[in-house]
């Protein structure tokens, strides 16, 4: 079975690059398809207390045989949690619910900037990674200036941030401030949504050329520009089909033609809300 190359983050711990991500799955569906992404080769999860799924993600864990220090698991802080104390409380929550003493990862699953708790948020991820609890601590759904302020404010540099990042909207000018600041770059829905991408005749075309599925060649190309990705799928055959993305070598071309999808200079691509202005709980 090929293992999922890993990525150095700037407190030398180091994450496998392509993980599964539970997003929108229930609870008791969890459990199962974490167990099949195990059997698959999978071994970094990636869940959140929002997701309402913690419980079904532990359960997979406890029954799966695998050693702590063969996984890698992240969760994120939601933003009615925000805050010190708060933050702190939660995090004792989701580790109750996953049935883990450390964690592998912990982020701010939003910036959240009328809100304006997240330097202090932030702050409480120092003070678990000093005790101990979490190896590394990063960010979700921040912008350049989030970012910045919390590296001016604590001194303490994100391992990664968590963003929308597909073809069709590849950020490419946050993705160069993480690289230039030692942060890595993860991706969310990083198919797309709605099956448009998967569909696009380039994605197809060079999908075709390498024999592999659409899914293959996107998370392929995720692999190739440096992100940690995070395919989801319920389906088992599927999830066994996006680890096997791993086998899948794009050449130069592959690359520019793919790059050449973003849609970010017309002001278009983005799915997800914008977190420079987005404000929910």
């Amino acid at each position: 079975m090929t293992l999922s190359p890993t990525l150095t983050f700037n407190d030398g711990n180091t994450i496998p690059q392509l993980g599964y991500g539970v997003w929108q799955v229930e609870d008791d569906v969890a459990e199962k398809v974490v167990f099949q992404a195990f059997e698959a080769g999978f071994r970094h999860i990636d869940t959140a207390k929002i997701y309402g799924n913690e419980s079904g993600v532990g359960r997979a864990i406890a029954g799966s045989g695998l050693k702590p220090e063969e996984i890698f698991i992240t969760t994120k802080l939601w933003n009615a949690d925000q805050g010190y104390e708060s933050t702190l409380q939660a995090f004792e929550e989701s580790m109750e619910r996953l049935g883990l003493e450390t964690l592998d990862m912990y982020l701010i699953h939003w910036l959240q900037p009328k809100q304006d708790k997240y330097v202090d948020t932030w702050k409480a991820l120092i003070e678990l990674q000093k005790r101990g609890r979490v190896k590394s601590i990063g960010v979700s759904n921040f912008t350049v200036e989030g970012l910045q302020r919390l590296i001016d404010e604590t001194g303490v540099v994100p391992a990664i941030n968590q963003i929308e990042l597909h073809p069709y909207f590849s950020q490419s000018e946050l993705r160069a401030f993480g690289a230039s600041k030692g942060i890595l770059t993860q991706a969310w829905s990083p198919l797309g949504q709605g099956g448009e991408l998967l569909e696009d005749a380039v994605v197809a075309g060079i999908a075709a050329k390498h024999n592999a599925t659409p899914a293959q060649l996107v998370i392929a190309w995720h692999l190739a520009i440096g992100n940690v990705v995070i395919p989801k799928s319920v389906t088992e055959s599927r999830i066994h089909e996006n680890y096997a993305s791993l086998d899948l070598t794009l050449d130069a071309s592959d690359i520019e033609a793919i790059n050449g999808l973003d849609r970010s200079a017309a002001g278009a691509g983005r799915i997800g809300p914008d977190p420079a202005v987005s404000d929910f709980a």
